[in-house]
């Protein structure tokens, strides 16, 4: 048995890179699987292989930056598996590229909807059903901008900073209630939003982590599992990284 066997997890945008290998984790760990994408095409391909594995999936098409959606997703678990006990609000999108001063209006108005207040609707939801589930885990994705700045992407760090405060926050509210709440900050994950890329663009990217190279969706994946198990019993309100020591600099 996996160290979430039979557990009830959603994981939103579960569609590709790190909430595809999540998804795929959990599944081979045992758990029930709600997945969660604005892409159904994507969505849909990441049921397959967690299906045709013989693994209890779900596949909900939700978006992020919607509440109703969030609340549409919780109900969807609870009706098909009876319960909810583990949450990864792991939907975002990076954003425009450019200066504060010139950042684009409804850029920032997207990304702050998607990253940061989705991660607030999916726990608005999903608190009380675990509450309900008699406790269990949550984890946010953040990011390694969630501890530091970068030039020209103003939304995303904030929305990312927001992110750990808004899950130190609910942990504390949350931790003598049966509930764990941490966040996680990967690096530069080679994920599909990194194709397209050149090749000397890519290994900057490289070079900005101590370890010389970038990250694989799985080694996310397999914190993210960590936290969500009985193993991280005494783990809550943390930040995460997984980062290739690219915060020890």
């Amino acid at each position: 048995m996996g160290p979430i066997y039979h557990k009830v997890a959603i994981i939103t945008g579960a569609g590709s890179g790190i909430g595809r290998e999540i998804a795929i984790l959990f599944a081979e760990a045992g758990a029930k699987v709600v997945l969660a994408d604005i892409d159904e095409k994507s969505g849909r391909e990441t049921y397959d292989l967690i299906y045709n594995a013989r693994r209890e999936v779900i596949f909900v098409k939700a978006d992020a930056a919607l509440a109703a959606d969030h609340e549409k997703l919780v109900h969807a678990a609870v009706s098909a598996y009876g319960a909810l006990h583990i949450a990864v609000n792991n939907a975002g999108i990076g954003g425009p590229i450019a200066l504060t001063g010139e950042y684009p209006v409804d850029g920032w108005n997207k990304v702050i909807d998607i990253n940061l207040n989705g991660v607030f609707y999916g726990m608005r939801y999903q608190l009380p059903a675990i509450l309900e589930s008699g406790g269990g885990a949550i984890v946010n994705m953040a990011s390694i901008l969630g501890a530091a700045g970068t030039r020209q992407s103003p939304a995303y760090v904030a929305a990312k900073h927001g992110v750990v405060g808004l899950t130190k926050a609910a942990a504390l509210e949350y931790a003598a209630k049966g509930i764990r709440i941490n966040a996680v900050g990967p690096g530069y994950i080679d994920t599909p939003l990194l194709k397209g890329m050149s090749d000397e663009a890519r290994r900057q990217l490289e070079s900005l982590h101590p370890m010389g190279r970038l990250g694989a969706p799985e080694e996310v994946a397999e914190l993210v599992l960590w936290l969500c198990s009985s193993k991280a019993s005494f783990v809550t309100g943390g930040y995460y990284p997984v980062d290739g020591g690219y915060l020890a600099q």
